[in-house]
């Protein structure tokens, strides 16, 4: 294996690695979501702006006044999935928040088809069902092991991953319209965005007290999203797409065994399989697996 293969690989394994603590962070934070999105990205853009610097990419060409709208409504696009996604980690649980919040390539590719006219083949549709019966498999081994009012929570918890899941398609199809400007520098506007739009909504008369929960708050902006982009975007440069594809999805592998290790929440058998579904077909999805029997069967026409 070519040392750079070799480099992308630990580098893309890295990234998911600390993709997967996030939850762990988020909730020992104590902190409620709209402030720890908002410390994520004012502690992110110092160090995303130190990446740019490094790698030569900030520079006054890169938008014009389109480009520059687009990466913005990205970046409101990123900032309410975060919003979403850890306020669906109290409720349904790290592990089923962020399993169900990997249905994101269905949502990603039926925005394709609906904004941009692209086609979406048979076996998109099949997987599609896949990921819906695991997310209706999930919801209900949710429901049935909770209370009334443990289950209504469990429900906005899926609805609210689900939410996330949909904007963070929507901030990947506004970058799709952003080719050939640097990824990093999309980012430091994307937590700019962020960082001005959640000022005035944080909660400025209850800073955190403590200096865990500084850290923590500080780990989210300069590890999660500084170094993890860093290492992210190298190893995209450096891996072939269906490999970069398969180590993604060692994120919610790691967030699973962190939220068992961390908080003792074991996913139930029908949980399990639901989130087996999603995940299977997430991979399936993103690597373009055919189903054998959606293949139209070869005749002597066209086997010539």
């Amino acid at each position: 294996m070519a040392d750079a293969s070799r480099r992308g690989i630990w580098e893309m394994t890295a990234a998911m690695a600390m993709s997967g603590t996030i939850g762990w962070f988020v909730v020992m934070s104590g902190e409620p979501p709209v402030n720890v999105v908002f410390w994520r990205c004012l502690f992110g853009f110092p160090a995303l702006l130190l990446i740019c610097r490094l790698g030569g990419h900030l520079r006054l060409d890169a938008f014009d006044r389109r480009r520059l709208m687009l990466a913005i409504a990205g970046g409101v696009a990123l900032v309410l999935n975060w919003l979403a996604l850890f306020s669906a980690y109290p409720l349904a649980s790290i592990s089923v928040a962020t399993i169900v919040y990997n249905v994101q390539p269905f949502l990603l590719v039926g925005l394709g088809v609906v904004f941009l006219g692209e086609k979406i083949s048979r076996s998109k549709v099949f997987w599609l069902v896949v990921a819906f019966a695991g997310t209706v498999a999930m919801t209900m081994g949710g429901v049935q092991i909770g209370t009334a009012a443990g289950s209504f929570g469990y429900i906005l918890g899926i609805l609210l991953s689900l939410t996330a899941a949909f904007c963070y398609a929507l901030a990947a199809l506004a970058a799709r319209q952003l080719k050939g400007t640097p990824p990093q520098l999309i980012a430091l506007v994307q937590v700019a965005t962020g960082a001005v739009m959640l000022a005035p909504l944080a909660d400025w008369t209850s800073l955190p007290s403590t200096p865990a929960t500084w850290s923590m708050l500080a780990t989210l902006g300069f590890v999660h999203t500084g170094l993890m982009y860093a290492l992210l975007y190298s190893a995209i440069q450096r891996l072939p797409v269906a490999l970069t594809g398969t180590l993604s999805f060692l994120y919610p592998v790691v967030a699973v065994l962190v939220d068992i290790f961390a908080f003792g929440h074991v996913l139930t058998a029908t949980q399990a399989a639901g989130a087996a579904g999603i995940l299977l077909a997430a991979i399936a999805a993103t690597l373009n697996w055919a189903p054998p029997f959606l293949n139209p069967p070869r005749t002597k026409e066209n086997r010539a």
